[in-house]
């Protein structure tokens, strides 16, 4: 489905190339200043015309249709669209018989028998994260005093990230990324013990951002190589700061109230330069492909502001359910 939350519920909606994409946000709650402006840093930020981007240019200019009156939110759901008015939709022709390998065309085909929108990947196209990074916006203003900072700490297996994104235009091939998130101010006791623990609603969210591959909490994979004496964090006041942070700043699902730290893995852009093999549905058979179009060469570039959305829609449903 293309919903998420319990309170804070988010809905998005459009395709890549038809005439907008837009979210819609139940459960906000009345009276928070909201006006176009407050959209404009992180939309900003999300944004391709950096080395390595896609040189597809939107406004990304948004149109709040409800919900808001005054400059304030009226706590009827909040709609919010942003017009598409640079598509050469010419360019997917080739996606209806060869499907982009490491894409999700092939499969989009077959879950929609053939009715889905092939233009830029339709509804999976990584242009509905705006849509994300909106609903971030307001879900950053319903956090208010907590920070939300997220950032490329790797690309392409290099932490010099201006290095990395010069071989890969160099090379004409994709890469991926690392991207680094920190929280702080963070409550203690937010999410539950099972299902519904802040790393799983974290990452239920996460998963939704295009090219995403892995998630990891605090020391994640390296716990498995650690002591327990070595990965406990001592607790070293009533409020419970600890001196480590292997935990991430979550304790049995639960905000333990330190800095909350996670890392998403971000896998190289599917539509690549390179010239490779497919399998071509009108002639029945593997043949080359080569991507038309104007794609990313490290999405990884455009994802620390969607993960902070991300992250930001997920702890404020969890701080209105706590409420």
């Amino acid at each position: 489905m293309n919903s998420f939350g319990r309170i804070f519920r988010v809905h998005i909606f459009g395709e890549s190339h038809g005439p907008a994409v837009g979210v819609t946000i139940d459960g906000c709650p009345a009276g928070i200043p909201l006006s176009q402006a407050d959209f404009e840093k992180d939309t900003e930020r999300r944004k391709a015309g950096a080395a390595g981007t896609t040189p597809r240019k939107e406004d990304d200019i948004p149109e709040i249709l409800s919900g808001v009156f005054n400059n304030a939110t009226t706590g009827a759901p909040i709609t919010i669209i942003f017009r598409n008015n640079n598509t050469r939709s010419a360019d997917y022709e080739a996606l209806r018989d060869t499907p982009r390998p490491g894409h999700a065309d092939f499969v989009l085909h077959k879950k929609f028998d053939g009715y889905n929108d092939y233009r830029g990947g339709g509804h999976s196209s990584g242009r509905l994260t705006l849509c994300l990074v909106a609903a971030g916006v307001v879900a950053k203003k319903v956090l208010k005093d907590i920070s939300i900072i997220a950032q490329l700490i790797e690309a392409g297996g290099n932490t010099d990230i201006e290095a990395a994104i010069q071989k890969a235009v160099e090379e004409q091939d994709s890469i991926g990324g690392i991207v680094s998130c920190s929280v702080k101010g963070l409550p203690t006791g937010l999410g539950e013990p099972f299902f519904d623990s802040a790393e799983s609603l974290i990452s239920h969210i996460v998963f939704s951002i295009p090219a995403i591959k892995g998630i990891e909490f605090g020391s994640g994979f390296g716990a498995a190589k650690m002591k327990g004496s070595e990965h406990n964090d001592a607790i070293i006041d009533a409020d419970g700061t600890t001196a480590t942070n292997n935990a991430g700043g979550i304790n049995g699902g639960i905000t333990n109230g330190n800095e909350q730290i996670f890392r998403i893995a971000v896998k190289p852009t599917s539509s690549t330069p390179k010239e490779q093999q497919t399998w071509n549905n009108k002639t029945q058979q593997v043949e080359p492909f080569a991507v038309k179009g104007r794609h990313d060469l490290c999405i990884a570039l455009r994802v620390p502001v969607v993960t902070e959305a991300a992250a930001a829609i997920a702890l404020a449903d969890l701080l209105l359910l706590n409420r």
